[in-house]
């Protein structure tokens, strides 16, 4: 038949930005997600931004640390011991190379400490853990033609100390996409309040209040700390300010559910015949969420690499 023109499309999509998620993803299998915090109008997408599933890692402390300073079950300057492990269920989950890490918990939460997140989430409960994680999109119709819904199970079923300490570090049986984690980190930036994802230009949904704006504010200063002085220092910007939160995660082990991160590892050993994996390269998959610049964001970026 004849063709004819169509009417003219408008999307959210930058095609700059665009350009800039695909460069840099390259040929690693992995994905890119850029959007504005406070519209969650999608920047870019590159590779499997939408339509994979992994286990989010440590930025899901996110999540964790949000849930804590609402619940008023440690604030910032909350010190805690320093340890090479921490002990769940007669399971211990050791930090990278056996190092120490502890401290106040902003400290703990720059260098990602999985000795004091895991304990913590015990702390803070399952039922609270996953209340959180469901305000902030997960177990929710992400709302984008093709993206995938990220998971955690009930809190029902999430049984024993091991269980809800794993999931407090990312790993159990949590399952995000990279545009979720890039809505967790633009609900910080947005003060509490998570946008709706979205490729049509025009008017603002509406969105959900999460936590306060308070809450928000100090986990966004905790996320500054992480690129000035912790593990996401490798995303610093010369005369930006950027907040983020790094994370990688094991994608199968023989031993208990288990985290692992330059700097901030964890894995499960529960005696003999227990094998970890968290060394393996092609086992791990990698997190960074972060926005800028941090104090009046304009962008925010999730980026997964499997590698």
């Amino acid at each position: 038949t004849p063709s004819h023109a169509a009417r003219a499309l408008r999307t959210t999509v930058s095609p700059a930005v665009q350009r800039a998620a695909v460069s840099a993803l390259g040929s690693q299998l992995g994905g890119v997600v850029a959007m504005e915090p406070a519209t969650g109008q999608i920047m870019a997408v590159a590779g499997i931004g939408l339509n994979s599933l992994q286990p989010p890692g440590s930025t899901f402390k996110m999540i964790t640390l949000t849930g804590v300073l609402a619940a008023h079950v440690a604030n910032p300057h909350t010190v805690f011991p320093f340890a090479n492990h921490a002990t769940l269920d007669g399971v211990k989950l050791s930090n990278a190379n056996g190092e120490e890490c502890g401290g106040s918990l902003e400290l703990a939460f720059a260098v990602s400490c999985n000795s004091v997140f895991a304990p913590l989430g015990v702390k803070l409960g399952a039922p609270r853990l996953v209340a959180m994680a469901e305000a902030f999109g997960f177990n929710h119709d992400p709302g984008v033609e093709g993206a995938a819904e990220s998971t955690l199970p009930a809190a029902t079923a999430i049984k024993g100390e091991l269980d809800v300490g794993s999931t407090a570090i990312g790993q159990g049986q949590v399952q995000a996409s990279v545009l979720e984690m890039a809505t967790v980190a633009a609900t910080i930036a947005d003060g509490g309040r998570r946008p709706r994802p979205t490729f049509t230009p025009g008017p603002l949904a509406g969105r959900v209040q999460v936590t306060s704006a308070d809450v928000a504010s100090t986990v966004r200063r905790l996320m500054i700390g992480v690129v000035r002085n912790g593990t996401g220092t490798s995303a610093a910007i010369p005369g930006v300010v950027v907040a983020g939160k790094t994370g990688t995660a094991e994608l199968k082990t023989q031993c208990a559910p288990s985290s692992s991160e330059s700097g901030e590892s964890s894995s499960g050993e529960s005696g003999s015949g227990c094998q970890g994996t968290a060394n393996e390269a092609s086992n791990t998959d990698a997190w960074f969420a972060a926005f800028a610049p941090a104090l009046r964001p304009r962008i925010v970026v999730g980026v997964l690499l499997v590698k």
